[in-house]
């Protein structure tokens, strides 16, 4: 029976019958040793009915093996593994080690953790319960964590409880589990040990009305303490102490059982160890036959400990520190000897571990091999704790840095820079480190600060090396940073390398920087070499995005992020996803589909989060700012550029920092704030390093000019499009001419211009900005019939772009050219969720559920749910009429609404 629980356990009883409803949920249960978290989550799972119930506990001593807290959870389940997508299906095998395959990545083996509690879960729901989640490997948290943040569709209730402040991201519920209310604290006392209310007032305040030492000390209390006849024993037994009496009472062979139990839970190893260690001590030359089972037997009588199938548990966390507190080291250390005997694989390698004295090579190898296999199966924080050991034991520096440099990386894409930093600093000191080395770690460094920290320390580290990897890693940095003289140095150290996709597209955009004539000659032939290569990894694709971009072709920088976008998601490689997603949302916003790129964007800052990587997280709050600036809303605008700035500025990421102020004045501009418009948009043109970048002041030009003359300043405008001119110099598609005569349009007032602009546009979005301008200038010639078909065009662009402002202003013009204005077209594919539009551009391109459920780390049961909402608010019947839809919206201008 609980006492003094209601509000906590009518909290988790409300979580569970909405996950049983199809509204999943978790939460999290914190408190102190013994405050009843167990007992909560014991009660929760028998409120919940029918529904299915699983549960794992973590244990400190499995705290190092990778994915044991989920092998706990999932064994039942296994059966339901076939229904999976394949790639998810294979994550879970490989971590469970049913199969031979390697997990490889995280996403795809959180996703697949969801997928299969989904099928668990039918058809009356399921509730999970992580007890000591302080002690889960990180392997298992990580991607418990994941399934926990995604569980808003489906019939599931996460349930953890963890003790002291362990960090449970990402879950918004806590319940703190403190003492009891003392009016429950004195009925539990009386109730159980006919505790009288003087005496229990006293314990109460001298426990904190912790539930377990109530318990535990009432059990101890002679009858004259119980009736308050005789003081209370001072001071009280607590914390470890609590259980000390009873572990000191133990016979012999249970008290070594005991000890080797806190070290080794499951019971078959654990009782042969006992067996052996039982020998040794009695003198006998073999294992003493049931010395295992009678000590475990004495263990169960004593109410210490329980068998739950193949595992031996204490009954408290408390009783394995009570244990392990009275154990010698060097009699824990013999245990440790014993059990590595008797077990294999990543289990012998830690035993042996915690055996060694000293540095000790035979045990780092030991462990570097647990380690390689942790990461086979996508568990790279705990791999990155076996390496971190293995260097400890490690006797030469030489390969001690190693390990440290390769802990350092398994930190990394284990979602833990700062302790992956900290690895590398560790290694950086080692002596003895040879040059190659030293390059290596100098780039992991570089790469480390370029996702985490500051961008223009990042050029200064990957500057120190000479290949071209090296070099385009600083490149990439300095783009970032926005440091056109580091991206010209580089480019011209880039040239002296052999030619090649990478070292063309380097040189090519340092050289096109300096003005040097060879410089876009080279960045035609990266762009021919990628066309002709058809690059096999999402980083190529985004370097001849960046080749197109420096030769002012957006159109065609676009197309490449998107397919680095279809690349990422396909390749296995979905460690990099956060940082492809920044591109291909921007390529999405730039064509107009604002719906898509804020859907791109949230699926990227999720991601970007997870991973760790705020860099990357500021590049999607720009790109969703900008967004908002486009939708007309104000308030989302400038909080979400100024979460990016609060990240872009102190870490100097000008491309970043660049944007988020790029949306401030494009909300300027839309609004009719003209001169404000123009001033923000000054400042960032004179802004230098770190606070913005070359690539966002050739991007915003086209608006710089529209808002400087909007503002009254016509030589500012053409200021900027003299330099707009010269960036433009070897633009070739249609829409960069597009762009490049609506600026010569608006700067020189001729509506030829413009004309010409819509002409070649194939951009819709682009489109129906230069027919507003054209418009609004026809009007004012007094040319309304002409005006009225190019307003009334934009209008219902923007309207289905659902771009606010720039409708209402096409509205208003075309009112006043007399047209009256149509009534707002819908944006049909608006009424979506961001997850949703996800969803139907998938489905566009002929992707089953199953499919669908792999790209996006979902379930298919979420798919599933997901095509249910959409059907009816679109008012569609199939996936044909969905992807119809779809590719209607992402279709470019017609020829025939060209003018």
């Amino acid at each position: 029976m609980l006492y003094g629980r209601s509000a906590e356990s009518g909290t988790l009883d409300e979580v569970i019958a909405r996950a049983r409803a199809g509204h999943g949920g978790a939460a999290v249960l914190r408190g102190e040793a013994g405050a009843g978290k167990t007992a909560l989550l014991d009660a929760a799972a028998g409120h919940g009915t029918d529904a299915r119930v699983l549960r794992a506990t973590g244990v400190e001593a499995e705290a190092g093996l990778a994915f044991a807290a989920l092998h706990q959870l999932l064994w039942p389940v296994t059966g339901a593994l076939d229904a999976l997508p394949a790639p998810q299906r294979d994550a879970v095998r490989a971590a469970l080690g049913l199969a031979g395959e390697t997990a490889g990545d995280l996403y795809p083996l959180g996703a697949g953790v969801l997928s299969l509690l989904a099928e668990a879960a039918a058809p009356h729901g399921l509730i999970c319960l992580i007890d000591d989640f302080q002690w889960v490997d990180r392997a298992s948290a990580h991607a418990l964590l994941f399934t926990a943040r995604r569980l808003a569709t489906e019939r599931i209730a996460l349930l953890f409880a963890v003790r002291g402040d362990t960090p449970v991201p990402g879950i918004p519920l806590t319940v703190q589990v403190g003492g009891l209310p003392h009016a429950a604290a004195a009925e539990m006392l009386r109730a159980r040990h006919g505790v009288p209310s003087g005496v229990a007032r006293d314990l109460i305040a001298a426990t904190g009305a912790n539930p377990l030492a109530l318990d535990e000390i009432a059990a101890r209390l002679s009858p004259a303490q119980l009736a308050g006849t005789a003081p209370l024993p001072d001071p009280l037994p607590g914390g470890a102490r609590l259980f000390g009496d009873r572990v000191a009472a133990l016979s012999p062979g249970a008290a070594l059982l005991a000890r080797v139990a806190a070290v080794e839970p499951e019971v078959g190893p654990a009782l042969r160890a006992t067996g052996l260690l039982h020998a040794e001590d009695s003198g006998r030359a073999g294992p003493v036959a049931d010395a295992g089972r009678t000590a475990l037997a004495e263990l169960e009588e004593a109410g210490l400990a329980e068998l739950h199938g193949a595992r031996l548990r204490f009954r408290h966390p408390l009783i394995r520190s009570a244990v392990y507190e009275a154990a010698p080291r060097a009699g824990l250390r013999r245990v440790h000897t014993v059990l590595a005997q008797l077990t294999t694989g990543d289990r012998r390698a830690w035993h042996l571990a915690s055996a060694a004295v000293g540095p000790d090579e035979r045990v780092a190898a030991e462990l570097v091999a647990a380690a390689e296999r942790a990461r086979e199966r996508g568990g790279y924080g705990s791999a990155a704790t076996a390496l971190a050991r293995a260097a400890e034991l490690t006797p030469e520096p030489g390969p001690r840095a190693v390990r440290l440099k390769d802990a350092a990386v398994a930190a990394w894409l284990g979602g833990r820079p700062g302790q992956a930093e900290s690895l590398l600093a560790e290694a950086r000191e080692q002596p003895g480190t040879d040059t190659a080395l030293a390059l290596e770690i100098a780039r992991l460094r570089g790469r480390f600060e370029l996702n985490a920290g500051d961008a223009t320390e990042a050029v200064r580290i990957l500057s120190t090396g000479d290949s071209i990897g090296m070099l385009a890693d600083a490149a990439e940095a300095a783009s970032y940073a926005g440091d056109t003289a580091a991206l010209i140095r580089l480019g011209r150290r880039a040239a002296a390398h052999p030619p090649g996709f990478l070292r063309d597209t380097v040189a090519g955009i340092g050289l096109a920087l300096d003005g040097d004539p060879a410089g876009p000659g080279l960045l035609r032939r990266a762009l021919a070499q990628a066309r002709a290569g058809e690059p096999r990894e999402a980083a190529e694709y985004l370097w001849a995005a960046a080749a197109a971009g420096q030769l002012g072709e957006t159109d065609l920088a676009a197309g490449m992020a998107e397919r680095a976008g279809r690349v990422a998601r396909v390749s296995g490689m979905t460690g990099q996803l956060p940082v492809v997603l920044e591109f291909v949302a921007t390529a999405e916003r730039l064509a107009g589909r604002l719906a898509s790129s804020r859907a791109v964007s949230e699926e990227g800052l999720a991601l970007a989060r997870e991973a760790g990587y705020p860099n990357t997280v500021a590049a999607h709050l720009a790109n969703l700012a900008v967004v908002a600036a486009l939708r007309g809303e104000q308030e989302d605008c400038e909080r979400l550029a100024r979460e990016a700035l609060a990240i872009a500025v102190p870490h100097r990421v000008g491309l970043r920092a660049g944007v988020a102020g790029y949306a401030r004045a494009l909300l300027d501009l839309g609004l009719g704030r003209h001169a404000a418009a123009h001033e923000r948009f000054t400042a960032l043109t004179a802004a230098g390093a770190g606070a913005t970048s070359p690539a966002v002041v050739w991007r915003i030009a086209p608006d710089h000019i529209e808002a400087a003359l909007g503002a009254g300043e016509e030589a500012a405008a053409r200021e900027v499009l003299a330099a707009y001119e010269r960036s433009s110099a070897h633009a070739t598609t249609p829409e960069s001419r597009a762009l490049l005569a609506r600026c010569r349009g608006l700067a020189h007032s001729r509506a030829e211009d413009l004309a010409e602009a819509l002409r070649l546009h194939t951009n819709t979005f682009e489109a129906a900005r230069t027919a507003l301008l054209l418009g609004e200038r026809l009007r004012r010639a007094r040319r309304p019939a002409e005006a009225r078909g190019q307003l009334r065009r934009a209008a219902e662009t923007f309207e289905r772009a659902g771009a606010g402002p720039w409708a209402r202003r096409a509205r208003d013009e075309l009112r006043a050219a007399g047209g009256g204005g149509p009534a707002p077209v819908p944006a049909v594919l608006d009424a979506l969720t961001p997850q949703e539009l996800r969803i139907a551009g998938l489905v566009a391109e002929g992707l089953s559920s199953k499919r669908i459920a792999d790209r996006l780390f979902l379930s298919p049961r979420t798919v599933e749910y997901h095509l249910y909402k959409i059907y009816p608010k679109l008012g569609i019947g199939s996936r044909t009429e969905l992807a119809r839809l779809v590719v209607l919206r992402k279709a470019p201008v017609p020829e025939a609404d060209r003018l």
